[in-house]
């Protein structure tokens, strides 16, 4: 699965702006991303933000989904 960022980029090692990120889990309603660091963090579905500043949150492009559309599922639902 892959996401795209639409948002401030923050860090060298966050997210960056319309740069996109392989989405190795969901977990409790969060996107574990593979980030700039080259690490995995946990991120939210709907506000993906740095944790030290989170008044800049982006939000998230589905690129590429998997057969079951888990992340279409998951953020239609946190969309209403």
């Amino acid at each position: 699965m892959k996401v795209k960022y639409i948002g401030e980029s923050f860090g060298i090692e966050g997210l960056t702006n319309e740069r996109i990120y392989d989405v190795i889990a969901i977990e409790d309603n969060m996107l574990r991303i593979i980030d700039d660091s080259g690490e995995d963090y946990l991120y939210s579905v709907t506000t993906p933000c740095s944790l030290e500043d989170n008044s800049k949150c982006g939000k998230w492009e589905i690129v590429e989904d998997n057969n079951d559309k888990d992340l279409e599922k998951l953020l239609c639902k946190e969309e209403k």
